[in-house]
């Protein structure tokens, strides 16, 4: 009887073996991702589709299958950013914490995901430039900041209430503050460091600078 070498056995095990289960919209999260890198290295019209899919792992034509066109695929990228933002920031339970700490958290938490997502302001910076006409595209835009802003007013009426915060200070106004002095910080980090001779982009740095956007932030609402 012929003997049957060892690549012919792992050939049979392969033939028999089942074929790997497909994760629902994985692909679909794989180019989202592969999507958020091009586009905040390139922005939008520098972006190819070629090298989302290839990063992704997948043929082009699954960009065009999943998203439609390259506009479509960005619009769907800035949504699941703010729908990352609002899930994270939900996972906080501001509403389990008195008010002045529930503050401080949001505003690290603010400073933070800018800080470790360095992808977020060039996107929101390219999304500009075009004025914004992604982001009105997308359905019920309303619901991916109302749950914040509801947030922060809840905070704001808590502390008003016992005494630890002061009155007319308006949740929309606080919330745009909160994330410019962040937002600004790490999109013009190299800039500034060079204005000022010394790199803004250390680990020493960038907690200072928290530090002191926390005590601006709680100072401006305290009585």
């Amino acid at each position: 009887m012929a003997k049957v070498s060892t690549k012919q056995n792992e050939r049979q095990l392969a033939d028999k073996a089942p074929p790997k289960k497909r994760v629902p919209g994985a692909t679909r999260k794989k180019l989202l991702a592969s999507g958020r890198k091009e586009f905040a290295n390139r922005g939008l019209e520098g972006a190819r589709v070629d090298e989302i899919a290839k990063r992704a792992g997948v043929n082009k034509q699954l960009v065009y299958h999943h998203f439609g066109n390259k506009d479509e695929l960005y619009r769907h990228v800035l949504e699941s950013i703010y729908q990352e933002i609002r899930e994270r920031e939900q996972a906080l339970k501001l509403d389990t914490l008195p008010p002045l700490e529930a503050l401080q958290k949001l505003v690290e938490f603010s400073f933070d995901y800018t800080a470790k997502n360095r992808d977020f302001a060039p996107i929101l910076i390219d999304e500009n430039v075009h004025k914004g006409r992604h982001m009105k595209d997308i359905q019920d835009l309303e619901s991916l900041h109302s749950p914040l802003i509801s947030a922060i007013e809840k905070i704001l009426e808590r502390g008003r209430k016992d005494g630890t915060f002061r009155s007319g200070l308006e949740p929309e106004q606080l919330y745009i503050s909160i994330a410019a002095l962040g937002f600004f910080y790490f999109s013009n980090i190299y800039t500034l460091s060079a204005i000022f001779g010394h790199k803004l982009d250390t680990r020493d740095t960038i907690a200072k600078r928290k530090a002191h956007v926390v005590k601006l932030i709680t100072d401006a609402v305290v009585k």
